[in-house]
């Protein structure tokens, strides 16, 4: 029977007996007086049992329409649920721009996305694919079980994947006094710990407009470096010349040098936005190894027959396992 439906058990109770105390009537009235009573008590218990399942299956009921509203009202405004966001002070080691693009910085958002085991994240390569596969909610998935091909089915839910995305952004930026960044560096095909030490043996010398160097750095790019002097006022002035020529070996060769900011973010907000091309799949089950699973997962849903297309990636992760996507901004 479904505990969550409405239904009742209807008892039928014979007549009292008049109304005698046990020690006045006979063993045979009396075993059947306790024979009533553990009756009544077993269905007593059998009602409660029933009672309690059904309570169970309400407070289950009313914890998922919880968390859809929470999601709804984080969609609406994530303002009212969000926390404050921690002050955290940050060094930006940004690309060497030219003058009329000093004031612009460009912010390429990375956004971790948490993955529990027995999920999956697919992108496709159409939008419109993604939507359908969305529209649908639940996808019945034919696996591979052994190597006698015995087929099985598994259920899986898609649902849409929500980011918070950065819309708004202020930064309090210092002028570094003892911080210089060298670009343009030429490749010279030396090891790049020999380049960081011919770089700092000639910006230490106060005949090419240097000092004592504290540190030197390469950045992201290896044609760039940054270089911090032990004393303000020397990249100051290095910075003012904009160029410089630089004895490498036996060469000499014209290098870039730019300031260096420093700042931390004072104010970032946030807002909602959902992944066009990916679908998060739920309710995986730990049936198949990891690269099995994922092929199954693949080709099912590149099939246009099942409302599939092309593509793009696949990430699975497996019961018991944890994970982290990594959302860059779309190129398209």
């Amino acid at each position: 029977m479904d505990s969550s439906g409405d239904s009742f058990i209807q008892l039928s109770r014979p007549e009292s007996p008049k109304e005698e105390s046990l020690e006045n009537g006979s063993p045979e009235e009396t075993s059947e007086h306790v024979r009533q009573e553990i009756q009544r008590c077993k269905v007593a218990i059998f009602l409660s049992e029933k009672e309690g399942s059904r309570l169970k299956h309400e407070k289950q009921v009313l914890k998922q329409k919880v968390e859809g509203l929470k999601k709804r009202l984080l969609w609406e405004d994530p303002a009212r649920v969000l926390p404050a966001l921690p002050e955290r002070s940050m060094v930006f080691k940004g690309l060497v721009t030219s003058k009329e693009d000093t004031n612009k910085l460009m912010l390429i958002p990375k956004i971790h996305y948490p993955l529990l085991g027995g999920s999956a994240l697919i992108t496709f390569e159409k939008a419109e694919v993604a939507q359908r596969i969305l529209e649908m909610k639940e996808h019945v998935v034919e696996l591979s079980c052994g190597e006698e091909l015995d087929w099985c089915r598994v259920r899986v839910r898609a649902v849409p994947v929500d980011l918070l995305m950065p819309s708004a952004l202020e930064m309090g930026l210092t002028l570094s006094s003892r911080r210089m960044l060298v670009s343009g560096l030429p490749s010279l095909g030396i090891p790049e710990e020999a380049l960081l030490d011919k770089l700092e043996l000639f910006f230490s010398k106060t005949k090419n407009g240097g000092g004592e160097v504290e540190s030197i750095e390469f950045l992201d790019d290896p044609g760039r470096v940054m270089v911090t002097f032990a004393e303000d006022g020397v990249a100051e002035q290095l910075i003012e010349r904009g160029h410089i020529q630089v004895l490498l070996g036996k060469g000499k060769y014209e290098v870039k040098i730019s300031p260096c900011m420093s700042g931390g973010i004072t104010n970032l907000q946030l807002h909602p936005s959902r992944c066009p091309r990916t679908v998060l799949l739920t309710g995986i089950p730990d049936v198949l190894n990891e690269e099995s699973m994922r092929d199954a997962l693949e080709i099912h849903f590149q099939k246009g027959s099942r409302g599939g297309g092309e593509v793009d990636s696949l990430v699975y992760i497996p019961a018991g396992q944890v994970g982290v996507a990594v959302f860059t901004e779309d190129a398209d």
